[in-house]
């Protein structure tokens, strides 16, 4: 089945992203959201992107056009049913998550592969909520998705080598790179980045160096784009949370607990550049770190 309409559940940063991405290597694509007023934010942030890209000379003004003209918005989950492809990137919950596959399972086409942008939850687990575990995977976008190469492919046990490969070369024709990972929690890349930034987190609250010495450390020293700090808020303090929460229940041992700062500042409201404020304060032009008490 040739795939030209894709359905992406979740307006929010990572869905957005992804709606971007489709759309402009020339994908129908229906974006949903429950939100109406999140799916009107996420096409005032797909076009602010777009134009960014138009400023680096990645794009003209007239892909810009043809680029939004393909992306439909709707708060109707049953307009899946005419989908070729569908990829749930809403909140990073098990049921909600469950839900959504068990609904998805009775309105799509029994051929259509529905992929789940989770970032740790089990796609065995997802998958066993529907009639064709077979045709479930992980397509785990990195953010910002329409700059980033990375689509880490998440396979559970009874997903097929048909749906694995339709995915390899679905997600190529986005000039990404697709890396296979085993269905264990965290997969590889939040395996090994979340104690990352939680360790970042613990040197805070311990004193050993500043926010900011914390990550020039790993800029300059491990060649990082973005120190482990500034990342945790532009990931989103609370899914920083959310993903260590799960690991820690998964696997039960000790490094995995979240640090008990991230946790305060999650119930504070600090979520990063999402809300304003993190780590940095995102109301000054460069943002300024924040200090904490």
């Amino acid at each position: 089945m040739e795939i030209k309409k894709i359905f992406i559940i979740g307006a929010g940063t990572m869905g957005n992203g992804i709606a971007h991405s489709f759309a402009q290597y020339g994908y129908e694509v229906v974006l949903c959201d429950t939100n109406e007023l999140t799916l009107y934010k996420a096409i005032s942030n797909i076009e602010t992107n777009l134009n960014r890209q138009l400023k680096k000379g990645m794009i003209n003004e007239n892909e810009i056009l043809e680029i939004l003209k393909k992306i439909e918005i709707t708060t109707v989950l049953n307009d899946a049913k005419d989908s070729d492809f569908v990829i749930e990137a809403a909140t990073e919950n098990k049921e909600l998550k469950f839900n959504l596959f068990k609904k998805l399972d009775n309105i799509t086409k029994s051929n259509v592969i529905i992929a789940s942008n989770t970032s740790t939850i089990s796609i065995t687990e997802i998958s066993a909520n529907t009639k064709k575990p077979d045709k479930i995977i992980g397509m785990h976008f990195m953010n910002p998705v329409p700059m980033m190469k990375l689509v880490e492919v998440i396979c559970g046990i009874e997903t097929s080598d048909e749906t694995k490969k339709i995915v390899k070369n679905l997600t190529e024709k986005l000039e990404k790179v697709p890396v296979f990972a085993n269905d264990y929690p965290g997969f590889i890349v939040n395996r090994i980045l979340m104690p990352f930034i939680n360790e970042a987190i613990y040197t805070v609250m311990d004193n050993v160096g500043s926010i900011e010495a914390i990550d020039e450390v790993a800029k300059l020293g491990f060649s990082h784009p973005l120190g482990p700090l500034a990342l945790a808020d532009l990931i989103g303090l609370d899914v920083a949370l959310a993903i260590m929460e799960v690991l820690c229940n998964d696997i039960r041992e000790k490094r995995f607990e979240p640090a008990p700062l991230l946790k305060k500042m999650v119930a504070a409201g600090y979520l990063g550049r999402k809300s304003g404020k993190g780590f940095y304060d995102y109301s000054t032009n460069p943002p300024k770190a924040v200090r904490f008490n």
